[in-house]
């Protein structure tokens, strides 16, 4: 399908470089990726020019090198932008979104949770989705992570 979407017009204006990262899936549903250090100014650029300011999902995902993350935006005709960028497993650390969108603040929880990776300036407040006597430093979504390392841990304190 070609970029020829009212929105995508709107983007490639203000961001020409994302001209070829940006998809149609079907009317209305909208993927792209960004390059993390942008991201940021284009969530802000999609809430206030283009009135995708709808904070839907955020999705996280553990791709060998990198971690990275769909941010689902809408806005209120209907229309989903799904925004991806990523961060290397090397430096697993991203800025929390909670001042733009508030209702972020539980799935940033789950990704420290259920990825291990740090939210800078995320507000305090208890884990999520995990119990807190979760062992530190088991982080279950990790591709690398098995079930029985949890056994291990348990023989180990348990003696």
């Amino acid at each position: 399908m070609e970029n020829n979407h009212p929105m995508v017009e709107k983007i490639i204006s203000k961001y020409p470089a994302l001209s070829d990262k940006i998809k149609i899936q079907r009317e209305n549903r909208l993927w792209m990726k960004i390059d993390y250090p942008d991201f940021r100014k284009f969530l802000e650029f999609a809430a206030a020019d283009l009135k995708v300011d709808i904070f839907c999902m955020l999705t996280g995902l553990d791709e060998k090198e990198n971690y990275s993350f769909i941010y689902h935006m809408a806005d209120l005709n209907g229309l989903m932008l799904n925004i991806e960028t990523s961060v290397p497993k090397t430096n697993a650390s991203i800025a929390t979104i909670t001042d733009l969108h508030p209702a972020a603040e539980l799935q940033e929880r789950e990704l420290t949770d259920l990825l291990g990776v740090t939210i800078e300036g995320m507000p305090k407040g208890q884990r999520y989705p995990l119990p807190d006597d979760w062992p530190e430093g088991e982080y279950p979504l990790r591709k690398d992570w098995t079930a029985d390392r949890l056994d291990k841990k348990a023989e180990d304190i348990n003696g």
